[in-house]
């Protein structure tokens, strides 16, 4: 699919939503959910096909999903910094957003539409399917009138992979 198709097809999808809900917080939910769904399948995907080697830190993780997974996704390399001195708090800084290619503001009356939640939910989903679970939300955005768009990353801890034990 090129890009062009699914920026113009999200574009629709959003339009709906909003048409669909009244109220902004509704529609962030949902997509939020629906990146969720798509981040659970898509992280075989980013796996089989970049062949990556497990990460062995946050940082390391972060810089995993600015360099490789955007580049191969959206076509764009965010830059990544790190906002904590416990090294689990993450900045992934868009200069361009791909996703809003064809948007030029937001209606006045959606002023707390998050209209790229949809990445948020697909980068939770991805982490927690490799068992590292996180909160993953917009700090700025361009179409709210900051300057970048910042996607942060808090990772909360590992969660534990159950482990079966043998009888003998």
């Amino acid at each position: 699919m090129s890009r062009e198709l699914f920026v113009l097809t999200y574009g629709a999808l959003v339009a709906q939503l909003c048409k669909d809900y009244e109220k902004d917080e509704d529609v962030n939910t949902c997509l939020d959910r629906m990146g969720y769904d798509i981040g659970i399948r898509l992280i075989e995907d980013f796996l089989a096909r970049s062949a990556v080697k497990k990460c062995r830190s946050y940082s390391e993780t972060a810089e995993m999903i600015a360099q490789v997974a955007f580049k191969m996704y959206l076509g764009v390399t965010p830059s990544v910094s790190c906002c904590s001195a416990a090294g689990n708090e993450f900045s992934l800084i868009l200069d361009q957003n791909p996703l809003v290619d064809f948007v030029e503001e937001l209606p006045a009356e959606r002023a707390s539409l998050c209209y790229c939640n949809l990445l948020c939910g697909v980068i939770r989903g991805a982490l927690e399917m490799v068992h590292l679970a996180a909160e993953v939300t917009f700090l700025q955005d361009k179409l709210k009138g900051d300057a970048v768009t910042e996607i942060g990353i808090i990772f909360l801890k590992k969660t534990e992979e159950k482990k079966h034990k043998r009888n003998k």
